[in-house]
């Protein structure tokens, strides 16, 4: 299946920022400095369910959930992955990858509707990003 007709939503581009691509995928850093937070957006136009992606694509975005999930984890070290695709709001596919502490505001309950994002400051931001661009392969 072809990027042709691909346009990421821009409510995703404003939550993060883009730290590189997979095959399939656009690979965000959430900015929330409550959670450690990773995005992936397939970049496959008119999609909203992982059940909307062929085959092979299943297979490339589990892959590359796992290759996120690996690398948040080796970055944040959290002691619990939180890993869904919902698209109650923004209905296009992306796979959010949440790194969770027993300390976190949220905890134990999910990240969703708890308070308001609060946006890293830069010189957190850019080491953040850095490590794991590298830990990505970026």
């Amino acid at each position: 299946m072809p990027e042709t007709g691909f346009v990421l939503d821009p409510r995703l581009a404003e939550v993060g920022h883009h730290l590189g691509n997979f095959p399939l995928s656009h690979v965000f850093f959430f900015d929330d400095a409550r959670f450690p937070w990773l995005m992936l957006v397939p970049r496959r136009a008119n999609i909203s369910e992982i059940l909307d992606l062929n085959e092979a694509d299943r297979q490339q975005l589990f892959a590359e959930t796992m290759q996120a999930a690996e690398a948040l984890r080796s970055v944040a070290k959290p002691e619990k992955l939180n890993i869904g695709a919902l698209g109650n709001i923004v209905r296009q596919l992306h796979v959010h990858i949440i790194g969770r502490f027993e300390s976190d505001p949220a905890w134990p309950g999910p990240v969703w509707g708890h308070g308001e994002r609060v946006s890293y400051p830069a010189h957190m931001a850019g080491p953040m990003m850095d490590k794991l661009a590298k830990a990505l392969g970026f």
